[in-house]
């Protein structure tokens, strides 16, 4: 898993507000916390569980779970994010509506996009289209998550090294977030796009094309206060500056992501910017803050590393599971298919048995019938 390529995929709804006389309501709460993802993960996660505890219905429920989900992917906490996510699908199969369901498969497929596990993110992308095709056409929903899913996909090919097919689908995925009545809620959604699309553009070489994506996320990530997806954007521009041999101007954007990302605690961002830092100070010949900041990177990586290795556990079960209700289903069918085939057979046997009687019948009237004729000629 390459750092440089990796980012928090903001691609969540954001929930109503409403507020009763003095007191902060749950809707109020959630849009508290939906603000605060990126910045303040700790203080989401927080929030999050505290409405849990309450008695809410399964709609409220599954954007509990998927707010939580949301939160430790911005933490790069893999296990507990696939935790809740998991719990939000298992709800929203209990429901007939498309919007949630496709929503749901989407974060889980973000969640397994997040973890390199590209053919269960496709598989799942794929789940999800047969309830976007349901959703009415012009509605709000259906344009954000049309939009997440290209997203994903754009992102699963950028990180196979397909960068042109890549661009194609990310910016399906900007005209969708561009067709969203209230432009705020997709400001954020927007910046990890365009992050991701400098990215393509760096490595097909294409250096100023890449320099005004890193801006544009830029520009999205302050319109929505968003801090941590303005020190991702400010390390892509770094990586311009770098490829210019401007390390100096590259390390001055590198501080400023440092200390904007200070309370996210997003192992990903920290390990990037590291990196990218230790790269600088090696080429400027700074040999002693190399080793000071390649250290935080390999301590990044490392600890990165775990939780990717923790959360694997959980896939494996999650997908045991799965194949288990699979299995059942088929046995289930082959039983129905197995007693359908016993009772058709029996049918036709017993079809076939009577004509055969009939025939027999006939055939001994006929020879009495002959006989008869000989004795009479």
């Amino acid at each position: 898993m390459k750092a440089v390529f990796k980012i928090t995929v903001l691609l969540y709804l954001f929930f109503g507000i409403a507020v009763e006389s003095q007191k902060i309501s749950d809707s109020a709460l959630m849009k508290k916390a939906g603000l605060e993802i990126y910045d303040n993960p700790d203080h989401t996660i927080e929030i999050g569980e505290n409405l849990l505890k309450k008695d809410n219905d399964i709609k409220t429920s599954i954007d509990i779970y998927m707010l939580l989900s949301t939160a430790n992917i911005a933490k790069r906490n893999f296990d507990e994010s696939l935790k809740y996510i998991l719990k939000a699908k298992e709800l929203s199969e209990k429901t007939n509506n498309a919007k949630s369901q496709a929503s749901v498969l989407i974060s889980v497929a973000i969640q397994y996009q997040q973890m390199e596990l590209f053919s269960k993110s496709l598989e799942t992308l794929d789940e999800a289209d047969h309830y976007l095709v349901k959703i009415p056409e012009n509605a709000t929903e259906k344009y954000i998550e049309t939009a997440r899913s290209y997203a994903i996909r754009g992102m699963i090919y950028k990180s196979q090294s397909n960068p042109e097919i890549a661009l194609e689908k990310f910016w399906i995925s900007i005209q969708n977030f561009e067709k969203v009545p209230v432009k705020k809620t997709t400001y954020s959604n927007m910046s990890v796009v365009y992050y991701n699309i400098g990215y393509c553009y760096l490595s097909l070489d294409l250096i100023d094309k890449a320099q005004q994506a890193f801006l544009q996320s830029v520009n999205y990530a302050q319109r929505n206060h968003a801090k941590s997806l303005e020190a991702f954007a400010l390390k892509g521009i770094s990586e311009v500056y770098k490829q210019k041999h401007k390390n100096q101007a590259a390390l001055d954007l590198l501080l400023k992501a440092e200390e904007l990302c200070k309370n996210t605690g997003d192992i990903i961002l920290n390990e990037g910017i590291y990196k990218e830092m230790a790269d600088n100070y090696l080429a400027m010949g700074k040999q002693d803050l190399y080793r000071v900041y390649n250290k935080k990177y390999l301590e990044m990586s490392f600890k990165r590393k775990q939780n990717e290795l923790a959360s694997i556990n959980r896939v494996i079960d999650n997908h045991n599971k799965e194949t288990a209700v699979k299995s059942k289903k088929l046995s289930s069918s082959y039983q129905y298919i197995r007693i359908i085939s016993i009772v058709l057979a029996s049918i036709l046997i017993s079809i076939l048995l009577y004509f055969i009687v009939k025939i027999r019948r006939q055939n001994k009237t006929f020879q009495k019938e002959i006989q008869h004729i000989i004795r009479n000629s």
